[in-house]
């Protein structure tokens, strides 16, 4: 079943907000599970083609995207039977390319801004389809996605509340990048976590 079919519209999708650097210190997101997973090692571009650039566990070639070199934007919402799906875009916003790979660390945050409990489950096959995890050069200009699984209209022994804003930790960094989720997104604290994608293609 396509995303499309599952979809239900509970908020409009394509909306996005300018980002900043927040802080440089670690997420204090809850503990994750990395689940089992194959992945590739050949780097793709954020198109989807091959390149011959070395991977991320390579000294040579173009350097890791770091927090400095992108911005974070939120692409929309969508859900069905009780799940909710949103999507988010890691655009490289410098003048040279850079590689990433594998899952960002992630936190909701409240209204004011706020840091909210987060629990990830890091997943390559959510409620939604699959998302392997694949090494990644993006060009200037170019993105990566990934999405993020709430539960919608579910009860919850730890509270649920709902989350107004994202604070994004790219792979292997430390930094963080903040976006605005237009109208908010109702969350129980628990959450799947996709890899970065090619351009959009975690969320579309």
């Amino acid at each position: 079943m396509t995303l499309g079919a599952l979809a239900i519209g509970l908020s409009a999708c394509g909306g996005s907000s300018t980002t900043t650097v927040a802080s440089s210190g670690p997420s204090s997101a809850g503990s994750t599970t990395a689940s089992t997973s194959t992945s590739s090692s050949t780097p793709v571009s954020a198109s989807g083609t091959t390149t011959t650039t070395a991977s991320s566990s390579s000294t040579s070639g173009p350097p890791l995207c770091v927090a400095a070199d992108l911005s974070l934007s939120f692409l929309g919402q969508q859900g069905a039977t009780g799940h909710g799906l949103l999507g988010f875009s890691l655009r490289n916003t410098s003048s040279h390319s850079c590689h990433t790979f594998g899952y960002p660390g992630i936190e909701f945050l409240s209204k004011t801004g706020g840091a909210l409990p987060t629990l990830t489950t890091r997943t390559t096959h959510d409620f939604f389809g699959t998302a392997p995890e694949v090494a990644l050069v993006l060009a200037p200009g170019q993105n990566a996605s990934f999405r993020i699984g709430v539960t919608h209209g579910m009860t919850s022994p730890v509270g649920c509340t709902t989350a107004y804003g994202l604070q994004v930790i790219p792979p292997d960094d430390t930094s963080t990048l903040r976006t605005q989720i237009a109208h908010g997104t109702y969350e129980c604290r628990t959450a799947s976590l996709s890899p970065l994608r090619p351009g959009n293609s975690a969320y579309r």
